[in-house]
């Protein structure tokens, strides 16, 4: 028989396959190598493939694809409601073949190497700047043991490293000193790797005319435009800016039934880092708008009547809302009184 639609649960070196024929009657049901995986697939004729979109999912989507197959990745999140008793691997391959089929399922677009490759500089910066606090906070903690403090910020960790560097203040002994100038070194060259990724990341950005357009509205900088443009190559697969909003997380979680609806905190669904991205650059419009009131009215007026963290969500949902128009028709931000004079 004829196999039209296959699950395949995927992993590091062993795959399930769950295929189906026309009628819906299974057809075959086993476990395949990865070494075999391409050879399988190869001798099928042309079907419908569902994956989870995990690891290494867009890389097998991409050379399945190549195969003549249509292949469709979808939230795991949303495979597991088919997902029938106890959990293997078997039970998620004929999960994700039911879910692949159902006409309300909700489908990721399969990322090209290219698009991957700009976000891998992301999350690589992201890992380094985590790294780097790590290392400051152990530096002035240990110092701190001994009695020597610094300020806060970037001032007070030069101060501390030019300390680590003078071998003629005796406040530091030998042994503590030699393990101080481990971490003073590291975080050197720490702070030279994410240099060099920040400089890449900004000639991404000068290449890209979608992500300098999206730099034009207060709150989202270099990282944040060339986040957003990477990730979201086709905004047409959002219906609206809500719904974009919604799948970055910055829309409240619902609980309602019986006709009450009962809003509680963001649902935190989506990127997280995108998230993140977008309520820090939020934060920093609310600062500038608690020393300019008049010239961010909207906001004063929220700030008024909510806290601080409440409004800068509100805010990044907004920036989130506008980053989907810009993609989806074109153009740069206007401001408020700019666009009613237009």
């Amino acid at each position: 028989m004829q196999i039209t639609t296959i699950g395949l649960d995927i992993a590091k070196n062993v795959f399930q396959v769950h295929g189906i024929d026309a009628k819906e009657k299974v057809v075959v049901r086993k476990q395949l190598r990865r070494g075999k995986l391409m050879a399988f697939f190869e001798a099928l004729s042309p079907c419908l493939i569902g994956m989870e979109a995990c690891a290494t999912a867009h890389h097998w989507a991409r050379e399945l694809t190549k195969l003549g197959h249509e292949v469709r990745l979808m939230p795991a999140k949303d495979v597991k409601a088919y997902v029938k008793r106890n959990k293997n691997d078997a039970a998620d391959a004929e999960a994700i073949c039911e879910a692949v089929r159902r006409p309300t399922m909700r489908f990721v677009r399969i990322k090209s190497p290219e698009q991957q490759g700009q976000l891998m500089q992301h999350r690589t910066r992201d890992l380094l700047m985590r790294q780097r606090t790590q290392l400051i906070n152990a530096l002035r903690a240990h110092l701190a043991e001994l009695g020597i403090v610094a300020a806060k910020g970037e001032g007070g960790v030069k101060e501390l490293l030019a300390i680590v560097a003078d071998e003629e203040d005796t406040r530091l002994p030998i042994d503590a000193r030699a393990s101080v100038i481990v971490l003073a070194t590291q975080l050197e060259a720490v702070q030279t790797v994410i240099g060099a990724i920040e400089k890449r990341i900004k000639m991404q950005h000068r290449a890209n005319e979608a992500s300098q357009r999206l730099e034009t509205i207060p709150g989202i900088g270099v990282i944040g435009a060339t986040a957003i443009a990477a990730t979201v190559a086709d905004p047409t697969v959002f219906k609206s800016g809500r719904d974009f909003a919604a799948w970055i997380g910055l829309v409240p979680r619902q609980d309602s039934t019986g006709g009450k609806q009962k809003l509680g905190p963001i649902s935190k669904q989506g990127d997280r880092y995108m998230r993140r991205i977008l309520i820090v650059g939020a934060h920093s419009v609310l600062r500038r708008a608690q020393q300019n009131p008049g010239k961010y009215p909207w906001l004063t007026q929220l700030l008024a009547r909510r806290p601080f963290k409440v409004v800068a969500v509100a805010l990044a949902n907004k920036m989130a809302r506008v980053a989907w128009a810009l993609l989806a028709h074109g153009g740069t931000y206007r401001a408020p009184e700019l666009a009613e004079a237009a």
